[in-house]
């Protein structure tokens, strides 16, 4: 039997007025599963607001009817390159039985994959992941307590690759995702531990953490590539036993494998042959190009009207090194440097993203001032975006989204 508001515990006299009104008002879409507990979670994703709180679930459970969360998701059969390329997995639970999820995210091949399948197919494969371990959970709860109900997850970020993400398909799909998992999953996560972050993360976290709740941010631990610093952490709420002995603990998988790949799919590269959309964006990117000479520097100045803005670069020199950092100036004119002054040289492109504000004009510059015999050659593409506006943010599924279009088609007939 579900638990009922006397056996929730913490919340005072006004708080347990707002439970008992709150499940009072939507007891019509209530189902045996959906005790105290599952109800305090949109309560408090709406500061204790009834009616907001309402809103929130009677909308989630519409989400919930479009994507078939209860219906058709847990036999959706995902295309084969997701069974095979799509990394996840979980060793079992942690100290307080909450599954444990883990992501090796060096075999996300977001590129790959949004080449292969459509974002809706790659959202879907998430979200079945997301429900089998909440259903696990809910199992867990009956023998371990309401702790049990929230998930543990490690993303390992070795291997991140920032222009993967700065691609807008890729941008398009973590923004939804977001925004689905912020309005439908509210209060989940137990602990979140971002490992072996590179140091051009910070720049991608900085964009995307705009659009997460402070609940979520409060839950994201960011580390580095040091295991004495985030080995303690994470065995603080999972046991040895449980945890990969690639990442401090003792486990190993049935062939011996430290990283308990039998247990966690490692994805990887999607080949080609899977290959069948935005094939166009491949060759998409259009550079400017542009000879700084000996002594000079070039300047592209970025207008920022907006303050929820986002500055997207794309640079490299053809040959040697130059200069390179981007500065801010605000409306009384005030200059500072918001990012660099750093060397880029020939080879690779420094790709990058970082939030901007304004009104505002960001300059990015290279300086070439330094070098009195040589010329460089640079190539860029910079721009400052709305994501907001820009990209298409949508917690419709694509097929649901084709049958409007084709609704409304031929009712303007």
């Amino acid at each position: 039997m579900a638990p009922t508001s006397n056996a929730v515990m913490g919340i005072d006299d006004d708080q347990r007025f707002a439970l008992m009104k709150f499940r009072r008002s939507v007891k019509d879409v209530l189902k045996p599963e959906h005790n105290d507990h599952f109800l305090l979670r949109w309560l408090r994703a709406r500061q204790w607001d009834p009616e907001a709180a309402e809103k929130m679930l009677r909308d989630s459970m519409k989400w919930r009817e479009k994507w078939g969360i209860d219906t058709t998701l847990h036999t959706w059969q995902a295309p084969e390159v997701l069974e095979k390329h799509f990394p996840s997995g979980s060793t079992g639970f942690d100290k307080e039985g909450s599954p444990i999820i883990i992501v090796p995210f060096v075999g996300l091949d977001a590129w790959g994959m949004l080449h292969s399948v459509t974002r809706t197919d790659l959202i879907r494969m998430i979200l079945r992941h997301l429900e089998h371990y909440l259903a696990l959970g809910r199992k867990q709860a009956s023998t371990h307590g309401s702790a049990a109900l929230k998930v543990t997850v490690i993303f390992d970020l070795e291997g991140f690759n920032i222009r993967q993400y700065a691609w807008k398909p890729a941008a398009e799909m973590v923004f939804s995702l977001l925004q689905i998992y912020e309005a439908n999953y509210p209060e989940i996560l137990k602990a979140c531990f971002l490992i072996n972050a590179p140091k051009v993360f910070s720049l991608a976290f900085s964009v995307v953490k705009k659009f997460m709740h402070e609940y979520t941010i409060s839950k994201i631990r960011i580390f580095g590539t040091d295991p004495k610093k985030y080995q303690p952490q994470i065995l603080a709420l999972i046991d040895k036993e449980f945890l990969p002995v690639h990442y401090g603990g003792t486990m190993v998988d049935e062939n011996g494998d430290p990283k308990c790949s039998a247990l966690i799919k490692p994805g990887g590269k999607v080949p080609k042959s899977y290959y069948s959309r935005n094939i166009q964006e491949e060759d998409s990117q259009h550079y400017t190009r542009v000879t700084v000479k000996t002594g000079e520097k070039h300047v592209v100045d970025l207008l920022c009207p907006d303050s929820e803005s986002v500055l997207k670069w794309d640079v490299g020199v053809e040959n040697h090194d130059i200069k390179f950092l981007i500065k801010k100036r605000d409306a009384e004119g005030n200059e500072s440097v918001v990012h660099g002054p750093k060397k880029i040289s020939e080879g690779p492109a420094d790709v990058g993203v970082m939030p901007v504000t304004g009104p505002a004009t960001y300059s990015v510059v290279f300086d070439n001032k330094s070098s009195y015999l040589r010329s460089k050659k640079i190539f860029y593409d910079v721009l400052i975006s709305i994501p907001s506006r820009d990209l298409n943010m949508t917690d419709v599924p694509e097929d649901e989204l084709a049958d409007l279009k084709i609704a409304a088609s031929s009712s303007n007939e």
